[in-house]
């Protein structure tokens, strides 16, 4: 993304040097030993616990906080692993508050849950910063399993084939693994790198082997793995962006939000990062979020989100929203775009207000914008894919597609809800059912 001369509203270097630190700051920086062991002890350490019914991955919450309480948070931590290798990002980027957090018992009695993304976060962290890997391969197989795409999904099944004695190499298209925790998470929720630290520390397993710059159907086919491979784990997310279906959206300006978070957190000086005066972002999910913060925090002057449906239909949790307002993000409901206006780049995005049920009232209004941002929801590409279920690849228990001897999970797969922590679950999943699977065929 860069500015050109139609798009002269879009430069770079709006802020002073020092700001850009202490906007990228870390969003919520971890507990120190002392506040750990406030926040344990305040879990009732439920018998059936309604925390654990909520994470997807099934994390026994209580017992992990009780190990932190009695001062074993690398015990804890274990506790995590054992479910979610992934545990530490999930612990920065997991919506808690509408997950483990909002079941909590002193959520619904007090209003104020037990912090359980700050404690894994503390613990995950603790023992992370040991360098020490937890878990240990179990003898050879002699099997061995391709998984298309390094991101939450193919991570956790990859980790878990290998703890299981599988040989595993790893497919992804991108220079980097890590799929869309190192290229989709805003920066101020995961600075200093740590999506990569996390991605090596998961290596440490043994028994991985990572090909960067491998892309499906450019540079592999799901025909010449199954003849190589034993089995086949597709995680490869979503490609594609959603088109706007608006008049003029091909203007120089308008840009996929992805891409704008992508380029941010590969950007080595954030200062030369270009980014709008008058910025607007479509859409309602934490991608959009993500964008509308991160244009303000680069130094746009005003920022508006708007959704076509209610603020209470926003996929965004209330404290994702509450927080880009927090931010000076303005927030614009019920309204779709009709059209974008401007000789050659954007000058203004124009918007219908809609109803519940989004149709229109006839109402429209226009917005200023050097700089549009489409975050309306990605679309599954490739050729010679398995089974489809409306967009995305049709699955049946534990990723299970239509074709023999292949497996698929994370966003890419029919059922999920696009969240890393679904991801890592059902890469976990199908890597249990494909372990059981192969060792069945001796």
């Amino acid at each position: 993304m860069s500015a050109t001369p139609l798009t002269p509203g879009i430069v770079a270097g709006r802020l002073n040097p020092a700001d850009y630190a202490e906007h990228f700051t870390d969003l919520h920086p971890r507990l120190d030993d002392h506040e750990a062991l406030v926040a344990a002890d305040r879990c009732y350490f439920c018998h059936d616990a309604p925390c654990i019914t909520a994470c997807p991955t099934d994390i026994d919450i209580p017992l992990f906080i009780r190990q932190i309480a009695t001062g074993t948070p690398e015990a804890a931590a274990r506790t995590i692993f054992d479910q979610n290798i992934l545990g530490g990002m999930c612990a920065r980027v997991c919506p808690t508050e509408t997950l483990c957090e909002q079941a909590c018992v002193r959520e619904v009695a007090e209003g104020k849950p037990v912090k359980i993304g700050e404690l894994q976060r503390y613990a995950t962290d603790t023992l992370m910063a040991q360098g020490v890997h937890p878990f240990t391969r179990a003898e050879a197989t002699g099997r061995r399993v391709a998984v298309v795409g390094a991101g939450p999904a193919g991570l956790a099944c990859a980790h878990r084939l290998a703890m299981k004695g599988h040989d595993v190499v790893i497919y992804d298209a991108r220079p980097k693994p890590g799929g869309l925790n190192e290229y989709g998470i805003a920066a101020y929720k995961t600075p200093g790198d740590f999506a990569q630290a996390e991605v090596e520390w998961l290596l440490k397993i043994g028994g991985i082997t990572v090909e960067n710059g491998k892309a499906l159907g450019r540079d592999i086919t799901l025909d010449a793995l199954k003849a190589e491979y034993d089995a086949v784990f597709l995680g490869i997310g979503l490609g594609g962006v959603n088109a706007l279906n608006a008049e003029g959206e091909d203007k120089d300006g308008v840009l996929d939000a992805v891409d704008f978070i992508a380029d941010l957190r590969q950007a080595g000086d954030l200062s030369a990062l270009p980014v709008g005066r008058d910025v607007v972002v479509i859409g309602g999910g934490m991608t959009a979020v993500d964008a509308a913060v991160q244009a303000k925090l680069l130094g746009a002057l005003n920022v508006s989100l708007v959704y076509r449906r209610g603020r209470e239909r926003m996929n965004a949790s209330v404290y994702e929203q509450d927080l880009a307002a927090s931010k000076g993000v303005r927030i614009i409901t019920n309204a779709t775009p009709i059209a974008v206006h401007g000789n050659g780049a954007v000058r203004e995005i124009e918007f219908e207000y809609t109803n519940d049920d989004l149709s229109p009232t006839g109402e429209r209004f226009r917005l200023p914008a050097d700089q549009v941002f489409k975050a309306i929801g990605q679309t599954l590409t490739g050729d010679g894919l398995p089974d489809l279920d409306g967009r995305k690849i049709k699955v049946t228990g534990a990723g299970r597609t239509s074709v023999a001897g292949v497996w698929a999970g994370g966003d890419c797969a029919a059922g999920g809800d696009d969240l890393t922590v679904t991801a890592v679950a059902q890469g976990r999943d199908a890597a249990e059912d494909i372990h059981a699977t192969l060792t069945a065929e001796g």
